[in-house]
C-alpha cells in the first residue's frame, strides 16, 4: 500500500492528524492495533466492564515493570499500562475532565529554577502557540463548560454545596469543562445522563472520543499491529504490520506519524533499530525512552450521610445522573517558606456509579474482608449515603531513572520484544500531593462530609503516561524538534504524549488533542511543500 500519510494509533494523538489531512485532500491511512467498536456496540454492563471486556489480553500483551529494585512481569502480576486497544484508543473510556495547561507550565525551569534529581526543562513552545488549538479542540471535538462552544452539563445539588463551602473558606471554585456534549453535534447526541462515563464507552455519542469526533470518514486498518519501521539515514520508507491472521503487510508513505501511546511508540522505535540507528530508530541523541512521566497526586473523599440533611435534599443528592463538575486551582502555585512552588489541581467528583465497584469498596475493614451480617450492614449504607471524592493532579517530575526500554528475553503474542518500564518518583511529587490532599480534605469537611480520607502512592496512574520522546530546541538533548518531527528522520513525526518534557498538573487529553492539531498543520505544510 502507498499513501501520503501513514498514522499509527487512532487516539487523541493520531485522530486530529488524520482529520486535518483527510480534509485537506491527502491520502491517509490509520493503523490501529485494536478492533473497530461502534457506538451501538457499547453498553453500560457493569459485570462486563469489571471483567475487562475492552482490555487487551494481558497474557498476550504485557510489559515488564521495574520499581524499587524489584522486577514485575505484567502477565504474572496483573500490572498493565495498556489503555484502550481499539479505534479511538483510551478516549473511548475517559471521564472527560478537560483542563488546559497554564502558561507557567511551559516554563517551569525558568519560573522555579533547577531542582536536584529532576530533569526539568522549559518547553520549546509557549502557551500562546497552543492556545488556538485548544480552542479548535473545543469546537471540533466538543467541550462543554463556561465560555466554551457547548454550555455546561446539568449539575447535582452538591455543586451548590461545594461552591458555598469554598466561599466560606475564601477560595474560588472552578467549574470543570467536560469532553461531553451538552447539545447535539451533527449525528452525535447530547449527554443522556446515565451516570456511567469513566471506564465506559459512550452509547449516545456525546463523549468526545476521537472515534466519534474525527474518524468517521478516515481509512482505518483495525486489528493491525505495527511492529517495525524501516529507514535509511534520513527517511522512513516502510511500516510493517501484522493483520488479524498474523500475516505481514507493508505500507509506504511520504510521511509517517506515530501516536501509539508513549510506551508503545518508544517500543516500536527501539524494535526498529537498523544499521543507521543501532540504538533505536530516531535515537542519535540517546534520549529515546528517557524522562518518562505520569501524573503525580492521590485520591481522597468523604461521605455525605442521609441523616445529616432533610430527606428532600438527600433525594436530590442521590440523583446519580447529574454531575458535580468542580475543581480547585487555588494552589496551582503556592508559597512554601520564602519560595514559590508549583502546585496542582484538585478535581472533585462522585464515587463511580458502578454498583459492583461501590460494593467492593465497602467489603473491607482495613486489610480484612467483611462477611455475613457485617458486610450486609455495610452495603446497606450505599442507599443512605453518597461519597464525594477528589483527585489530586500535580507534576510527576522527570528523572534519570524513570524511563522506557526493551525486555529482550520476553515477547508478546506477535513475537516482538515487550517494553520494559523503569519507575522512579522524585520526592517532590509526594510533598506537593500531600499539601494539596490536605486542602481537598478541608473543603469536604466544610461541606459537612464525614469519614474523610486521603491516599498517596508512588505507583503511577497507568492511564496518564507521557514523555519518552521529548521535544526541544537542541538535538543533542531531545528526540523531536519543536514541530514534533524527529531530528534524525525528516518524514517522521510523533504526536502522542511522548513529546511532553513536563506534564503540567492536569490530565493530558486536551493538550494531546491540541498539540496533534498543531502537528497536523506542520505535516500539511511539509506535504504541500513536497508537491510544489
Amino acid at each position: 500500500m502507498e499513501v501520503d500519510v501513514c498514522i499509527v494509533g487512532s487516539g487523541a494523538g493520531g485522530a486530529p492528524i488524520a482529520y486535518v489531512l483527510q480534509q485537506a485532500g491527502f491520502d491517509v491511512v490509520v493503523v490501529e492495533k485494536g478492533p473497530y467498536i461502534k457506538r451501538e456496540d457499547f453498553s453500560k454492563d457493569e459485570i462486563a466492564l469489571r471483567r475487562g471486556i475492552y482490555r487487551s489480553n494481558i497474557d498476550e500483551e504485557f510489559h515488564v515493570i521495574y520499581q524499587n529494585g524489584k522486577r514485575y512481569v505484567g502477565k504474572e502480576c496483573g500490572w498493565s499500562f495498556n489503555n484502550g486497544s481499539l479505534v479511538g484508543g483510551a478516549t473511548n473510556f475517559m471521564s472527560g475532565y478537560f483542563h488546559k495547561m497554564q502558561p507557567i507550565d511551559f516554563r517551569l525551569k525558568t519560573e522555579f529554577g533547577a531542582l536536584e534529581g529532576a530533569n526539568i526543562e522549559d518547553w520549546p513552545i509557549a502557551y500562546e502557540d497552543l492556545k488556538p488549538y485548544y480552542d479548535k479542540v473545543a469546537h471540533v471535538v466538543g467541550v462543554s463548560g463556561e465560555g466554551l462552544p457547548y454550555p455546561p452539563l446539568k449539575e447535582n445539588i452538591a455543586a451548590q454545596w461545594f461552591d458555598e463551602a469554598c466561599r466560606k473558606l475564601e477560595i474560588c471554585p472552578v467549574k470543570t469543562p467536560r469532553a461531553i456534549l451538552s447539545l447535539p453535534k451533527g449525528d452525535r447526541n447530547s449527554c443522556v445522563y446515565s451516570g456511567f462515563c469513566g471506564s465506559y464507552g459512550c452509547s449516545s455519542g456525546a463523549k468526545s472520543s476521537s472515534r466519534e469526533a474525527m474518524l468517521q470518514d478516515v481509512k482505518i486498518l483495525d486489528n493491525s499491529f505495527a511492529y517495525k519501521l524501516d529507514s535509511d539515514a534520513k527517511r522512513v520508507h516502510t511500516l510493517y504490520y501484522f493483520d488479524q491472521k498474523r500475516k505481514s503487510h507493508k505500507i509506504h508513505a511520504s510521511i509517517f506519524v506515530l501516536a501509539l501511546s508513549p510506551i508503545e511508540t518508544v517500543r516500536l522505535l527501539f524494535n526498529s533499530k537498523n544499521r543507521y540507528f543501532p540504538d533505536g530508530l530516531a535515537n542519535s541523541s540517546s534520549h529515546l525512552g528517557k524522562n518518562l512521566i505520569f501524573s503525580a497526586g492521590g485520591v481522597g473523599g468523604g461521605v455525605m450521610k442521609k441523616e445529616m440533611m432533610h430527606e428532600d435534599l438527600f433525594t436530590e443528592l442521590q440523583n446519580r445522573a447529574l454531575f458535580l463538575n468542580r475543581n480547585l486551582k487555588e494552589w496551582y502555585v503556592y508559597e512554601k517558606g520564602n519560595r514559590r512552588q508549583k502546585g496542582g489541581v484538585i478535581d472533585f467528583l462522585f464515587e463511580h456509579s458502578n454498583i459492583i465497584m461501590q460494593a467492593q469498596n465497602r467489603m473491607w475493614n482495613g486489610n480484612k474482608p467483611l462477611w455475613g451480617a457485617q458486610l450486609a450492614k455495610r452495603l446497606e449504607k450505599i442507599n443512605n449515603e453518597r461519597v464525594i471524592q477528589f483527585e489530586v493532579f500535580n507534576d510527576w517530575l522527570p528523572t534519570d531513572r524513570c524511563q522506557i526500554g526493551i525486555e529482550p528475553g520476553l515477547k508478546d503474542r506477535w513475537g516482538i520484544n515487550v517494553a520494559a518500564i523503569y519507575l522512579d518518583a522524585h520526592p517532590r511529587n509526594r510533598e506537593v500531593a500531600n499539601f494539596l490532599g490536605k486542602k481537598g480534605i478541608e473543603v469536604l469537611k466544610k461541606m459537612g462530609a464525614t469519614s474523610l480520607y486521603y491516599f498517596l502512592s508512588d505507583d503511577p496512574p497507568t492511564n496518564l503516561v507521557a514523555g519518552g520522546c521529548r521535544f526541544g530546541n537542541d538535538p543533542r538533548h531531545s528526540v523531536l524538534d519543536p514541530t514534533c518531527r524527529s531530528w534524525d528522520l525528516e518524514n517522521l513525526y510523533i504526536s502522542d504524549a511522548s513529546f511532553m518534557p513536563t506534564g503540567g498538573s492536569i490530565p493530558y487529553t486536551w493538550t494531546i488533542y491540541a498539540n496533534a492539531f498543531r502537528v497536523a498543520e506542520n505535516v500539511k505544510k511539509q506535504l504541500r511543500k513536497s508537491i510544489n
